[in-house]
């Protein structure tokens, strides 16, 4: 038989792809799923489960998690980046660690052709084919949901007709999880009026009362919440997803540009990540120099949005990452939190490389590092061009 490696999460999309590969197409299918974080032990089971009784050869998941941290995440974090000021790229970013293993996977197991349930109105088809043209050259491409158009509702119908039972009231939204936050699809953010109804939220509202957290970071990195340490920073991340989580923290509908020109809507909720981001660029307001964060901002930008359009393997990513890095060297220190239903506060930070320190003077009362003469000659010095300019255009006029 023909053998097919399939991208597999176990939702509406795949499972449909495992029925349609094997009972009309006469592929071997073998699954696979790339936990990049969101997915606990028992549902990771549970979707082998799933795949093996949808009729797959067989089932292999990667733990990808800690690489999906030390190749994407952590520049992310370096950077800031939010996709138009307001998406941590929850899912395009984890998109380019579960692509490249699956590539590996065709490799291994020797398959012809590889297989994933993107649509073809969306980011996901550009950045899946985009890999594999590059990874595994030749290897035939097969993309159910695209080449057939199916709706949602019509990939629901067939797999009624094939017998198979699952949850199709929450099949009818597309929920993508990972350790950078979870994208929620569904009819709300197909037009561009309207919110995520509660119930369609993985996360529900559970904690009331707020909540103090102190996140400790090393040159950039998030290396302790609390009093707790971790060996990685993605167990960080995770173990403080366990305290914002249920906060309903991060809930939002981001609107952007598509690799392939149109404009799509999609929900996320991304707790751990929107207190990450933000209290890290705290910290790095205090510790870093104007120019710095100046120049940081202007290639995060472009790091951002050239990760998000699936280029994580051109080279000037690489040279970023540098720059980023070294960016981290004294983004050391504790930033402070409170978190409330739906929202949180940064209060402060304290770092031994704070900038703001009162010896050199304070804000708006007190000059301690130069004198009134030093900040008049200046003053003049620093507009003279503008002054000269503003003396010729007068007299020319």
């Amino acid at each position: 038989m023909k053998k097919v490696v399939l991208g597999f999460s176990g939702g509406l999309d795949t499972s449909y792809c495992v029925k349609y590969l094997t009972e009309e197409k006469g592929y071997e299918v073998h699954s696979i799923i790339v936990n990049t974080g969101g997915f606990t032990k028992e549902e990771l089971e549970e979707t082998e489960k799933r795949a093996y009784s949808l009729g797959v050869k067989s089932h292999k998941t990667v733990d990808a998690v800690k690489s999906y941290y030390d190749k994407v995440i952590k520049y992310l974090i370096f950077g800031n980046v939010l996709k138009n000021n307001t998406y941590p790229l929850s899912v395009s970013a984890e998109r380019m660690s579960q692509a490249l293993a699956i590539a590996e996977y065709v490799k291994e197991t020797g398959a012809t052709a590889v297989a994933h349930g993107s649509t073809g109105a969306g980011n996901d088809q550009v950045r899946f084919d985009m890999i594999f043209h590059i990874m595994i050259p030749g290897v035939e491409i097969i993309t159910p949901i695209r080449d057939l158009k199916l709706s949602r509702e019509e990939e629901i119908a067939y797999l009624k007709s094939k017998g198979v039972a699952m949850n199709f009231d929450k099949a009818m939204y597309s929920i993508n999880k990972g350790i950078w936050g979870t994208s929620v699809g569904g009819k709300e953010t197909l037009t561009s009026n309207g919110f995520l109804p509660e119930n369609a939220w993985p996360t529900q509202l559970t904690k009331q009362e707020a909540t103090d957290v102190k996140l400790v970071f090393e040159k950039g990195e998030l290396k302790g919440v609390n009093d707790q340490t971790f060996d990685h920073p993605s167990a960080a991340i995770q173990y403080l997803q366990t305290i914002a989580g249920p906060y309903a923290i991060g809930r939002d509908i981001h609107v952007g540009d598509t690799i392939i020109g149109i404009k799509g809507r999609v929900g996320f909720e991304a707790a751990a990540p929107m207190v990450i981001l933000k209290s890290h660029h705290a910290l790095e307001k205090h510790v870093l120099t104007k120019w710095q964060l100046s120049w940081k901002d202007q290639l995060a930008q472009f790091y951002g949005n050239w990760l998000h359009e699936g280029q994580i393997l051109d080279p000037v990513m690489r040279d970023i990452e540098a720059f980023l890095e070294n960016t981290q060297q004294h983004v050391s220190g504790e930033v402070f939190v409170t978190l409330l239903p739906y929202r949180f506060q940064v209060k402060g930070i304290q770092s031994p490389y704070d900038l703001m320190s009162s010896k050199f003077g304070k804000y708006g009362e007190m000059n301690s590092g130069w004198s009134g003469e030093d900040v008049r000659g200046f003053s003049k010095i620093f507009g003279n061009q503008t002054m000269i300019w503003h003396q010729i255009a007068t007299s020319n006029q």
